[in-house]
């Protein structure tokens, strides 16, 4: 089943309750405004059902995975300004037509294992969660009961980038190559560090092939860290890297637990090229499986 595990969809409702605030995150029509990046046009075709429902069909999926953007930043407003827009988004992605499924998100404010477990009996494929949430053993201890919660029901979590700290006279894409990329490999480390022991049976997957931090595992040991065992139960998603990051990881811990993501609308599908068909299967179907499932590779 070829799944894409990290695409963003906006559902009308969800639109219309950014429009309505004032301050950030919001949409002044279709100009979205964030705390720390410069005002984003925003393509409405990006977020028409029909239009994003008919280019994952041409893309060959079966399932693709939509998540709330976390560097929005909705999942850390007090828990009244982040209910109905959580609210709001679980219910049109849930209503979305095949092949879209959901990631569920969590108000960090007041975390709420009740709330996480509702939508995961709705039907959502796992947890989404900023990487700012879990840069740290205070952050993997605080989102502690969400996690359990994931393993109670045998659902994985994925690892997002979060909010970008403000930072004048950067040029656009500086979000996207700093803060995001620091975030993702901060909250591997820590996840190698402080989440598998308290989570031994937690499946994770971090987008963005966790910001390449796999790829300093001979740093790592020289400092004292340990060797670089491979954990199959942490997936790397592909989002906006090509051949070249993509093969460097897979030398680092293997095909069996990348992933194939495309960050659509912000990015388009890449399929790297591994010299083997089996690898793409690998990344498209056999892998994704495991992530959402569950198997031994």
């Amino acid at each position: 089943m070829p799944t894409d595990v990290h695409q963003h969809i906006w559902p009308p409702a969800f639109v219309e309750l950014l429009r309505a605030r004032t301050a950030p995150p919001y949409l002044d029509g279709w100009t979205l405004h964030l705390a720390g990046e410069p005002p984003y046009e925003v393509a409405p075709a990006d977020h028409d059902v029909t239009a994003r429902t008919a280019l994952a069909h041409a893309d060959g999926l079966d399932l693709a995975l939509v998540s709330l953007s976390s560097p929005l930043g909705i999942e850390h407003l007090p828990s009244a300004e982040a209910a109905p827009l959580l609210a709001a988004f679980h219910d049109g992605a849930l209503a979305l037509p095949a092949p879209f499924g959901v990631w569920a998100s969590a108000c960090l404010s007041e975390p709420d294992p009740d709330a996480v477990e509702r939508e995961l009996r709705r039907g959502c494929a796992g947890l989404q969660l900023p990487a700012t949430a879990l840069l740290d053993a205070a952050g993997w201890d605080f989102c502690a009961p969400l996690l359990d919660a994931l393993t109670r029901h045998d659902k994985p979590l994925f690892v997002h980038p979060g909010t970008a700290p403000p930072t004048p006279g950067t040029p656009p894409w500086w979000p996207a190559l700093v803060p995001y990329v620091h975030q993702m490999h901060a909250s591997w480390f820590a996840f190698r560090a402080f989440g598998r022991t308290r989570h031994p049976r937690l499946r994770v997957c971090f987008a963005a092939l966790a910001g390449l931090a796999p790829l300093h595992g001979e740093r790592f040991a020289a400092r004292g860290g340990g060797r670089g065992e491979v954990d199959f139960n942490a997936f790397y998603e592909t989002s906006s890297y090509g051949t070249r990051a993509v093969d460097s990881l897979v030398r680092a811990v293997g095909i069996d637990v990348v992933v194939s993501g495309s960050d659509r609308p912000y990015a388009s599908p890449t399929v790297p090229d591994l010299g083997a068909a089996a690898a793409v299967h690998a990344l498209r179907t056999a892998n994704p499986a495991r992530l959402l499932k569950g198997a031994t590779p």
